[in-house]
């Protein structure tokens, strides 16, 4: 059910919700939250259609909010949603002039009591997500670095005026990436002593992934640009070879451990009704994305010279490699090279048992000969 409402208040809009549960013959929804999301006119539709997909795993009330500040007459349009293929319940916002500067008056009575609130930035977002008006009602504040070209200047004010709940979809699209390499040092512990995060240029997840591996591991992390998409490759330099994680096409990922055989594992690009689902599994702060930040802050006032992997961790993972290539049991050795080492040995073996053959005759003819003096006696 589709109702439009016309210079209306919030709640007329309220009143609207609960008609339209009653004619759905639901008038008791079972929501788990409220998720408002600011966003343009321009791409509403798309973020309108993800919080829809996010909430078939997390039944919501969505809010989208499409401010248009300016110096016309305050007002607000609507339009309710309850059915229609939506697992809960959205209600499409418009404000104009004067009420879009505070948008907390129009939102807040839209709120769904003693429930979670989740603010979503699809558009990148403010520098500092707890200062925003409809940020201080979130829980969970969720932004986009990548969707700004100013994502280094971002992580800066988001760095020193983060506040328990602050998060960025370019941190949760390296969950899988960070499960994987916590997960090969789990089965494969040694030391690392350096690291490297290949990605596409101005890829913010590879700025976090960096700053990430750096403040766990305490070794110098190298940046590479690559033709993408995304993040391509992360590698660990160990005194045993590299541990490495790379995927060049987007979709499935190659796993590399020293002295294992390479194994493929799926890691295709998630979608970002996907992210969305990820943040609304999990609402506690999340410490990690709090630390990394202010790592990467420190990364940014680095040398660049100190941003590099030393060479003699390069070479001497290439030595070590090396080494253990030469070391080939006979087994791996070709069945041509296996004859000539055995040929030397069989030779040995035939001079050896001649010998014996000749000290069997001797004694057997010394026998021979006492005996016929014997019988000469």
């Amino acid at each position: 059910m589709i109702i439009d409402l016309t210079d209306t208040t919030s709640s007329e809009i309220a009143s609207a919700l609960l008609k339209a549960r009653r004619h759905a013959g639901s008038p008791a929804m079972g929501m788990v939250g409220t998720i408002v999301v600011v966003v343009d006119e321009a791409s509403h539709h798309d973020a309108m259609k993800a919080a829809n997909e996010a909430g078939r795993e997390h039944p919501s009330r969505v809010l989208v909010a499409i401010l248009r500040p300016g110096r016309g007459a305050p007002g607000l349009d609507a339009e309710v949603r309850v059915g229609e293929g939506i697992p809960g319940e959205a209600v499409l916002l418009r404000l104009h002039g004067e009420l879009a500067k505070v948008p907390e008056s129009v939102i807040t009575p839209l709120l769904l009591p003693d429930s979670p609130v989740i603010v979503w930035w699809p558009g990148g977002g403010p520098k500092v997500p707890a200062d925003d008006p409809l940020g201080r009602l979130g829980r969970r504040r969720v932004t986009d670095a990548a969707s700004t070209r100013r994502a280094s200047v971002d992580f800066s004010a988001r760095a020193e005026g983060y506040k328990p709940g602050d998060t960025d979809f370019a941190w949760t699209r390296l969950t899988p990436w960070r499960a994987l390499m916590a997960a090969a040092l789990d089965q494969y512990p040694t030391k690392v002593t350096g690291a490297e995060v290949a990605a596409a240029k101005g890829n913010p997840s590879a700025d976090l992934m960096a700053a990430w591996l750096q403040s766990r591991l305490k070794v110098p992390v190298e940046q590479r640009n690559s033709r993408g998409p995304g993040v391509t490759a992360v590698r660990l330099f160990t005194p045993s070879g590299q541990i490495a994680l790379t995927r060049p096409d987007g979709a499935v990922a190659t796993f590399s451990v020293p002295g294992q055989p390479d194994r493929p594992v799926a890691l295709k690009r998630r979608t970002t009704s996907e992210l969305l689902s990820e943040e609304l599994r999990r609402l506690d702060p999340d410490d990690v994305y709090a630390k990394t930040l202010a790592c990467m802050v420190e990364r940014d006032q680095m040398p660049a010279a100190e941003k590099k992997v030393d060479a003699t961790a390069r070479k001497s993972t290439a030595a070590s490699v090396s080494a253990a290539g030469k070391k080939v049991t006979s087994a791996q050795q070709p069945a041509a090279a296996q004859k000539k080492a055995a040929a030397p040995k069989k030779a040995a073996a035939k001079k050896t048992g001649a010998k014996k053959t000749a000290v069997k005759k001797t004694g057997a003819a010394k026998k021979v000969a006492g005996s016929k003096r014997v019988a000469k006696r």
